[in-house]
């Protein structure tokens, strides 16, 4: 196992949320983060791709400059982002997979989103999910 921490970022709060407290957890345990951001290869316009990439590029830069060391991880190619996300931890050997989860109804509350729920199942080591504020 190493020191490698793992998150998914999507542009929204929980996304934010979510590097947040992998920020935190780099910084705690001293390691490097890998964030992490899946798309289906096709199903997105070239608007929200541009927005994608500029978020990610401007992450990075905002990370390197708190002195965080970080790779990023750019997919669309036609997985689905809970498989992206494992196959990375994997890969990385990572010590903890951070995740972002939406706020949800009282029924919603029975079923986690897909992505989280697949995360949980199939991670191999242990996953942190979090709110935005």
């Amino acid at each position: 196992m190493s020191d490698t921490i793992v998150v998914g970022f999507i542009r929204t709060p929980e996304g934010e949320a979510a590097v947040d407290a992998a920020v935190e957890e780099v910084r705690r345990r001293g390691g490097r983060l890998v964030v992490v951001h899946s798309a289906k290869g096709g199903d997105q316009d070239a608007e929200t791709v541009v927005a994608d990439r500029d978020a990610l590029e401007a992450l990075e830069g905002r990370l390197r400059g708190d002195g965080v060391e970080v790779v990023v991880r750019d997919f669309a190619r036609g997985k689905e982002p809970a498989d992206d996300l494992v196959d990375v931890a994997d890969s990385e050997q990572a010590a903890l997979i951070v995740i972002g989860l939406r706020r949800r109804s009282p029924v919603g509350k029975l079923l986690l989103g897909s992505n989280a729920q697949q995360i949980l199942l199939k991670a191999d080591c242990p996953v942190l999910a979090v709110k935005a504020r």
